[in-house]
């Protein structure tokens, strides 16, 4: 792992970058809006219409990454980003009111096309970079810190820099990824890997044939990761909102508060990353055990009242969603052959978008109902992902005892390996 550091550092910086361009949106779009003079509902769809588009390309791009390599997909997305985000800076500067709206809008569509192909193929890379399970799991346990890094950072920054541009987010979208790109074009070697020479029916085949043999564990572990994010994003939205309406704090004030739960549940994905080492059964009942921890804070956040104790229970909910995403990360990145690793693991990054978009306006929707249906609700869906880690997640046994990985991944079924060959 030290000789890779380097290209850890290079490739945990594209989640961290994605993450900010989408998130440090949050606490400027009641000003955007103003600005603009458009709806609330027309601004949400900034958000909404990048999710959406991550969410149409990102199997496309974990496709092509399987077929042409991690880093040919990785960069050009890098560059289509930050174009996004140029588009975004022009419309602001020469354009006003509706037009400058729809151009924005365009631009947005650019960068959800460009973090498809970028922040999801890094845990496949992670996964082709290393053979020792345990160094995976903490690589990917660094990544998905990153990852959260970006949360926690995202609402503090946003908010900061509102006061000074209601578009300088957009501003810092091109400049981040081009450093991120510089990164990645210097200090990331991608290993080698056998040449992909599959059709696209070839391909289609044995991914359907993996999802026949494995499905079982693979929807639970699809599930859960949307259920994570669902409740995350949700759970944000709803204090966002709280913190404004009924405790009268904003701005920067109203972005640390935010970031309290964020900074726990990034401080609990980088233990977890660490603990679970090569042991396949101890991910999945970490991340049971996350899932439930998640299930006992909404439970017991319904009863209550006080900002206190809403932020703490709340941080003790993010904790529970720190503990659990390694262990989705490393149990599905290392549960799959290599040559089918990009597309499998694009599918989950898909769901964990599914649940950042469906968040925010299922909580919308709850909040008027009471505190209990709404955090109720939330109990209800970590349950489920609890019960589904329990029951559906099978781990096979953990690799030998050299270290190396275990003949237990996830193959293709030997005739389609020999026609794929």
């Amino acid at each position: 792992m030290k000789d890779k550091k380097w290209d850890l550092m290079a490739l945990a910086s594209i989640p961290l970058i994605m993450t900010l361009g989408n998130s440090m949106l949050l606490p400027v779009l009641p000003q955007i809006s103003r600005e603009l003079h458009i709806s609330s509902f027309q601004v949400s769809l900034l958000i909404t219409l990048y999710g959406l588009m991550a969410i149409l390309m990102i199997p496309v791009a974990g496709y092509l990454s399987d077929r042409f390599g991690r880093k040919q997909i990785i960069m050009p997305s890098l560059i289509i980003a930050a174009a996004g985000g140029a588009v975004c800076i022009a419309a602001a500067l020469f354009t006003k009111g509706i037009t400058a709206y729809w151009i924005i809008l365009g631009g947005r569509v650019l960068q959800g096309i460009g973090a498809a192909g970028a922040f999801p193929i890094v845990l496949p890379f992670v996964g082709d970079m290393f053979k020792d399970e345990k160094v995976v799991s903490k690589s990917l346990g660094l990544i998905e810190t990153s990852n959260t890094f970006g949360k926690v950072l995202s609402p503090i920054l946003g908010a900061y820099l509102g006061l000074l541009l209601w578009y300088a987010p957009f501003i810092s979208i091109p400049v981040l990824c081009i450093i991120s790109f510089l990164l990645v074009l210097f200090l990331v070697k991608e290993p080698e890997r056998e040449a992909d020479k599959q059709s696209l029916k070839e391909f289609m085949s044995g991914i359907v044939a993996i999802l026949r043999e494995h499905g079982r564990w693979l929807y639970a572990i699809f599930a859960i990761g949307g259920i994570c994010m669902f409740v995350t994003f949700g759970v944000l939205f709803y204090l966002s909102e709280t913190l404004e309406d009924k405790y009268s704090i904003h701005g920067v004030i109203k972005g640390l508060v935010l970031a309290i739960p964020l900074a726990l549940l990034c401080l609990a994905s980088y233990g977890s990353g660490k603990i679970i080492g090569q042991n396949k059964p101890r991910m999945k009942w970490i991340g049971c055990g996350g899932m439930f921890l998640i299930t006992a804070a909404m439970i017991i956040t319904g009863f209550g009242s006080g900002l206190y104790w809403l932020v703490g229970l709340l941080s003790v909910g993010g904790i529970g969603i720190g503990i659990a995403l390694p262990c989705l990360d490393a149990l599905i990145t290392e549960g799959i052959d290599q040559k089918n690793r990009g597309t499998i693991t694009s599918l989950y990054s898909s769901m964990r978008f599914i649940g950042v978009a469906l968040g925010p306006p299922v909580v919308s929707l709850l909040m008027p109902r009471g505190q209990w249906l709404l955090f109720g609700t939330m109990a209800g869906v970590s349950a489920i992902g609890g019960l589904l880690t329990l029951l559906a997640v099978k781990p096979g046994e953990k690799s030998s005892g050299s270290g190396q990985r275990g003949e237990k991944q996830l193959q293709l079924p030997r005739g389609i390996r020999q026609r794929a060959r």
